[in-house]
Formats: C-alpha cells, sequence, structure tokens
C-alpha cells in the first residue's frame, strides 16, 4: 500500500456511522452510557452497564479497553461497548 495511503486511512479511521468500541479513548466520554467487564467478571464476561465518571486509561488506545470509573458505586472496569445516548 503506498505510504499516502497508509496516512489518509489513519485520517479518517473513525468514518462517520463506524462503530465505537470503546478500545479508543477519544471516544469515550464523561457521562456517556457504556458496557463495561468488571476484573472478577473477566472470565465470564458478565458486562455491567452504567455512565462513565472518569476515564482512568491515560493512553489513546488500550487492546483490552479503555478503564473508566463508573457512577454507579464506583465500580471500574474496562469499556466493552458504546451505548448510543
Amino acid at each position: 500500500m503506498p505510504s499516502w495511503k497508509l496516512w489518509y486511512t489513519k485520517l479518517n479511521s473513525n468514518k462517520v456511522g463506524e462503530k465505537m468500541n470503546g478500545k479508543n479513548r477519544k471516544d469515550i466520554q464523561i457521562g456517556a452510557s457504556v458496557e463495561i467487564v468488571l476484573k472478577k467478571d473477566q472470565r465470564t464476561g458478565k458486562l455491567t452497564k452504567g455512565h462513565v465518571k472518569r476515564i482512568l486509561t491515560n493512553s489513546p488506545t488500550h487492546p483490552h479497553g479503555i478503564k473508566v470509573m463508573l457512577v454507579e458505586e464506583d465500580q471500574v472496569g474496562r469499556v466493552q461497548k458504546i451505548n448510543p445516548n
């Protein structure tokens, strides 16, 4: 692939209509409705719904999901799904 195509692909990697999956920090905002997997539920994959209170991951991306704290009971986990408001 020519280098200009790689650059263009990276520039437009989050096009309108593209699904947000919780692995990019820029897609998550305070107050957003999300579904996270808690540390204790990683084996089962059980999801917990809530609203973002704090974003705990500092890096722009994370392969397992951005770590957040929920408003509800200050639960901490990695975002698996971002729900539309």
